[in-house]
């Protein structure tokens, strides 16, 4: 039991990656609470977990209502205990197309529901893992976060945002036992990509993701799931700051691999090309 002693907290648990991440952190002994704004999606999964033995409650939460979060955290710590591992899942992507015809709500919406609902949860969440000295947030950043992201530029705005938020948060945190993580999922088919795939702006501007399914790529929920578990059992400390990439092998990473990313300082946000030259630095600093 992986997750022992651990009470997680989950966002946009009630489908898809947030389900299946809540679910894989309940089987390893965690106990979990799963938010989201639709009741009924939560209350259903929290019911399967504790079908099978775990403890899971569900709370409904619109991530981007910092009351509300606020409140939810402060039930979650009432309830199930202090929280030591929070699982930012909760995601939006709506604002699909150019941006000179994009409805500019949807695609604020977007940055808004990804950026300030993780930083509402961390916000929430850190205060406890402080005074404890023990914790650990993932961020899921994903799609769009390294890569440029046509006609989706909202929600590739935002995944890069939250992977350098995550970066700040996690060296913010430094030599106080708590830690922050970014984790891309892969491309997996949700309620999310449904809609890309099914919706009319989609159709025109998201050609790329239909071609990516007809060729196969489909990764399942179910690795970032493991991932997540391996994230919150301190597996990846070490990487602590990055991302990790759950179709890219991570999950098989050894001691060697994960020296080599931070020697190298990969999975972070960086300029390419040389660094400065030392004495022109020197010169720009000092004018």
């Amino acid at each position: 039991m992986k997750l022992a002693d651990t009470v997680a907290v989950v966002t946009g648990a009630g489908r898809g990656i947030g389900r299946a991440i809540a679910t894989a952190q309940a089987d390893e002994g965690a106990k979990v609470a799963l938010l989201s704004r639709t009741a009924a999606e939560i209350e259903a999964v929290a019911a399967a977990i504790v079908a099978k033995g775990g403890a899971a409650r569900a709370y409904v939460v619109d991530v981007v209502d910092r009351g509300a979060v606020d409140n939810a955290l402060a039930a979650i710590e009432r309830e199930l205990g202090p929280v030591s591992l929070l699982t930012n899942n909760a995601g939006a992507f709506f604002g699909i197309g150019p941006i000179w015809t994009v409805d500019p709500d949807a695609w604020w919406r977007d940055v808004e529901t990804n950026v300030r609902g993780a930083f509402n949860c961390c916000r929430a969440a850190l205060p406890g893992m402080l005074a404890r000295r023990r914790g650990r947030i993932v961020n899921l950043a994903g799609g769009g976060a390294a890569t440029s992201f046509p006609n989706g530029s909202g929600y590739a705005t935002s995944k890069a945002g939250l992977l350098r938020f995550t970066e700040c948060v996690n060296d913010t945190l430094a030599g106080t036992g708590v830690l922050a993580f970014a984790m891309d999922p892969g491309l997996v088919r949700t309620a999310m990509t449904e809609h890309q795939l099914n919706s009319e702006a989609g159709r025109v501007y998201l050609d790329a993701i239909p071609k990516l399914f007809a060729s196969g790529v489909n990764v399942p929920p179910t690795l970032a799931a493991r991932l997540s578990v391996e994230i919150g059992s301190g597996r990846f400390d070490k990487l602590a700051g990055r991302m990790l990439m759950a179709a890219r092998g991570d999950l098989d990473l050894d001691e060697a691999a994960i020296d080599a990313i931070v020697a190298g300082d990969l999975r972070s946000l960086r300029l390419n090309g040389p660094p400065p030259h030392p004495d022109r630095a020197a010169t720009e600093r000092s004018g």
